[in-house]
């Protein structure tokens, strides 16, 4: 199988290549051909040609923004959002093998249902709002860190606080700086319209847009700030949109777009805004900013409290994304003391997970570890995204410590007086100095850092597979019956020492799988050695489980075990087992799973098997193993 994917997000940044890389692990685990495009911040990367297309048996978009389908039309097509992409991947690529995946057939759609498609798509408005967002991101972030930088290099320390001299190279960049600034608002509502009303609502948008922004034309000494850029976006993407459906007389088709939508729409949204909303969002917006800037004390430590939860219950998501953008527009009004808590905020998540695999590697698998180091290093540079992964396998547990960890460092921050001139976050902002009060930016940050670790390890338990230790009794089976969620990551999860025999004495197969099966009875495994060996049996008369290269892994999904478990035996002569070619069996896994768990953990167990006994090297280091430590420590690597 052959399956082409376009993953994207509104930011473009971490949701993007998350999973985009998701989607390419899952596809070798499967064995399916899959190439990904991403469609991130820095435009289409890995792009699909024609012939990608031509020959894919399916087709997965993962994305929270607007992808166009055209280029599929004839294809099965699956669209979902960037989340599913990065959490089950697997199960998108297997929907292609088990559902009848509808043929995307767009351009043969009649009206109605195109009408239908766009009632059932989820969260539209959000939809258009980050398609803006995403648009405008890097106008704030190259304004901010060109003021930043300005300040920084060419600031003179006055009585009045920093000033760069006049006519000064400096002040050149400030100037720059203030320019693509300047340009938030507009871009965000430009884009929001474009999202909405496609290519014919961007000058409406960003006319609108910079409408809200400048309050002269509506009798204000501020403008309605980001509020009025999205309500602008938004009038003005619907207005076009409603525009685009009126019929014409045929010759007037063509210049439709670029003269009459346009003008039309422009100067709906440009007249509603002087006559109509203006004043009053400018109001609201006036008194947002007042209300936040007179907040001292507790209240200022409520604000905290909301903005660090906010960052961090999604990493990412709807929440993060409002609270970020909250700050961003106060930096646009000259209050830098919102921003500031929100920056020590967005690296907290990533910093406390990448820190807590180092505290505590017992307690992550070492797939982990090594997520551990990359989030570390995306919280460095401001990416919260790099904490998903821990969150995803356990919420309960991570979800409620990196919450907790940022609230810490935004309370922290917020008594410190930490401001950020630029719309970032993490410790890139303060080393470039973007960021006022820089001491206690790395106090709070730290500080939370550190909450967010040792929480989340005091929450977490050992990593422990379904056997404990090497405790066989069957009193175990009895207290472990309950615990049967352990998620297998390698295979030393479910293999005890007490499960490994280095010397196997069975002159024939069905003798070498009752000394198995008996090891497993006494570790508590398998509570019906006849009922499990009856099913072994029946796998083997199905096809022999010899897959050559002197391995054979006999298996069996029974309700005569307990939990998942894996017996390895070397039988040092080999015994014949029937193998494809021919050669005797020499390194033998025998594989048990429960029947409620047969789907998900005895693929996950033969895909972990099939694929590191294919490296020759690995099979001959295994058949040299003296002692039961030293297999184990090499079967750790079956992952």
């Amino acid at each position: 199988m052959k399956i082409v994917a376009v993953t994207a997000c509104p930011v473009g940044i971490a949701h993007t290549y998350m999973a985009a890389e998701n989607l390419q692990k899952a596809g070798e685990k499967l064995g399916v051909d899959i190439k990904v495009e991403t469609q991130g911040s820095i435009g289409v990367e890995n792009a699909l040609t024609d012939e990608d297309i031509e020959e894919a048996d399916g087709v997965i978009i993962a994305s929270d923004k607007e992808v166009t389908k055209e280029r599929f039309i004839g294809k099965r097509l699956i669209a979902t959002g960037v989340q599913e992409g990065i959490k089950r991947p697997e199960e998108l690529i297997n929907r292609f093998a088990t559902e009848d995946v509808p043929v995307y057939q767009a351009d043969l759609m009649s009206a109605n249902d195109v009408k239908k498609k766009k009632k059932e798509k989820e969260n539209p408005i959000y939809r258009h709002l980050m398609s803006g967002v995403s648009y405008m991101i890097p106008f704030i972030v190259v304004g901010g860190l060109l003021i930043a930088l300005a300040l920084t290099l060419g600031g003179e320390q006055t009585p009045g606080g920093i000033v760069i001299p006049e006519d000064s190279f400096w002040k050149k960049v400030e100037e720059i700086g203030a320019t693509s600034f300047s340009f938030m608002v507009p871009i965000l509502a430009g884009f929001i319209a474009v999202s909405i009303a496609d290519r014919p609502g961007l000058a409406p948008g960003i006319i609108g847009g910079f409408i809200a922004a400048n309050g002269s034309f509506y009798g204000s000494e501020a403008g309605a700030g980001f509020i009025g850029g999205i309500i602008a976006g938004f009038l003005a993407g619907y207005i076009t949109l409603a525009i685009k459906k009126i019929k014409v007389p045929q010759a007037i088709q063509p210049v439709m777009p670029i003269i009459f939508i346009p003008i039309l729409a422009t100067l709906a949204v440009g007249l509603l805004f002087v006559y109509v909303v203006g004043a009053p969002v400018a109001q609201v917006f006036e008194s947002l900013t007042a209300w936040l800037e007179g907040m001292q004390g507790a209240s200022s430590i409520l604000l905290a409290l909301i903005l660090g939860a906010m960052i961090s219950i999604d990493m990412g998501g709807p929440f993060n994304k409002v609270a970020f953008l909250f700050g961003s527009a106060m930096i646009a009004e000259g209050n830098y003391e919102i921003m500031g808590p929100i920056a020590v905020a967005i690296c907290i998540p990533p910093l406390g997970m990448g820190l807590a695999t180092l505290m505590n590697k017992r307690k992550y698998q070492p797939a982990e570890q090594q997520a551990g180091k990359a989030s570390f290093t995306m919280g460095l540079f401001g990416i919260t995204e790099g904490a998903i992964p821990f969150a995803a396998q356990d919420p309960l547990r991570v979800i409620p410590s990196i919450m907790v960890g940022s609230m810490t460092g935004s309370v922290i921050a917020m008594i410190g007086n930490v401001g950020d001139r630029v719309a970032h976050g993490g410790p890139i902002v303060a080393v470039l100095g973007a960021v006022d009060n820089v001491l206690m930016f790395f106090v709070a940050a730290i500080i939370g850092t550190i909450v967010t670790a040792f929480m989340v390890n005091f929450l977490k338990k050992d990593v422990s597979g379904t056997l404990k230790g090497n405790d066989t009794s069957p009193k175990r089976a009895e207290e472990d019956a309950s615990s049967k969620t352990t998620e297998i990551t390698k295979l030393t999860n479910i293999v005890t020492n007490d499960l490994i025999h280095l010397d196997l004495q069975g002159n024939t197969k069905e003798e070498v799988l009752d000394e198995l099966i008996a090891s497993m009875k006494q570790a508590g495994v398998v509570l019906d050695e006849e009922a499990y060996k009856q099913v072994v049996i029946a796998r083997e008369h199905e096809g022999t489980t010899g897959m050559g290269m002197s391995i054979a892994i006999p298996h069996g999904k029974s309700d005569a075990v307990s939990e998942p478990a894996v017996a390895f035996g070397m039988h040092r002569a080999g015994v014949d087992w029937e193998s494809l070619d021919g050669n005797p069996a020499k390194l033998i896994f025998m594989i048990a799973v429960p029947t409620e768990r047969a789907g998900d953990d005895h693929l996950k167990i033969l895909q972990m098997l099939s694929r590191k006994l294919m490296d020759d090297n690995y099979r001959e280091k295994l058949l040299h193993v003296t002692t039961k430590e030293e297999a184990h420590q090499l079967l750790s690597e079956i992952q």
